[in-house]
């Protein structure tokens, strides 16, 4: 059975780098995560920032 490629680049991971093929690729990864490039839908905020929702309980 194969690994299945590096997502950053397609070249064969690298089994200390799993799922990466290397720390380069890795690093670039990381970098993406913590510059806000990837991100994930979510509901639109409302005009305040602040959602609308009641916690008094």
């Amino acid at each position: 059975m194969t690994a299945p490629p590096c997502p950053i680049c397609g070249k064969p991971s690298a089994p200390d780098q799993t799922p990466f093929c290397s720390r380069g690729c890795r690093d670039r990864d990381l970098l993406q995560w913590l510059g806000e490039g990837y991100r994930l839908p979510g509901r639109p905020a409302t005009a305040d920032g602040l959602d609308s929702g009641s916690d008094d309980d």
